[in-house]
C-alpha cells in the first residue's frame, strides 16, 4: 500500500529528469556552419560554426566526428607573445548558458584530420558534435574557400 505512492514519485522523478535532458538538446542552436575547401591531398581542414546556448545551464562540446575525415579535434589558436600557437582542447569546449560561442578562423575551430578526399567548394558534409549534456547533434557544413558572410543569428539544425 505504501509502495504505490513511492513508485509514482519515482516514475514522476524519472519523467522530469528525462524532460530536462530533452530540453538541453533544444537549447543549442547552430549557425554559420562551414568548412574550408581544400586542395587535393590536404592533410587537414578547418571547420567553423556558432553555437548558441539559450538554456539555463552550460554545456560542453566534448568531441566531434565525421565520415569525411580520419578524426576531428577541437582546437584553439591564440597569440603567445609574438607567436600564434594552436593547441587541441582535450577537455572540450565550454558552451556557457545564455551565450554564443563562435568557432572561426584564427581562433576556436574544429580540425578535420586526414580528410578522405578533397573538400570541394560547395560540397556539404555532416559533422556530429557530442555534448556533455545535450548528447549527439549532427550539423551540416558547406565548403567555402573563405568565410561566408555571417548570418544574423544561429538557427536550429538537426
Amino acid at each position: 500500500m505504501m509502495k504505490t505512492p513511492l513508485i509514482s514519485a519515482a516514475l514522476l522523478a524519472l519523467a522530469l529528469a528525462g524532460s530536462a535532458l530533452a530540453a538541453d538538446k533544444t537549447d543549442l542552436h547552430f549557425g554559420n556552419a562551414w568548412v574550408r575547401a581544400t586542395p587535393p591531398n590536404a592533410k587537414v581542414a578547418g571547420a567553423f560554426l556558432s553555437i548558441e546556448n539559450t538554456g539555463k545551464s552550460g554545456d560542453r562540446l566534448i568531441s566531434a566526428s565525421t565520415d569525411a575525415a580520419g578524426s576531428v579535434e577541437i582546437h584553439e589558436m591564440k597569440m603567445h607573445g609574438d607567436m600564434m600557437q594552436m593547441r587541441q582542447l582535450t577537455e572540450g569546449l565550454a558552451i556557457p548558458a545564455k551565450q554564443t560561442v563562435t568557432l572561426k578562423p584564427g581562433g576556436l575551430h574544429l580540425m578535420l584530420i586526414a580528410p578522405k578526399q578533397a573538400i570541394a567548394e560547395g560540397r556539404n558534409l555532416k559533422i556530429t558534435l557530442l555534448f556533455e549534456k545535450a548528447g549527439s547533434r549532427t550539423v551540416e557544413f558547406t565548403a567555402h574557400k573563405q568565410a561566408p558572410a555571417a548570418e544574423s543569428t544561429p538557427h536550429p539544425q538537426h
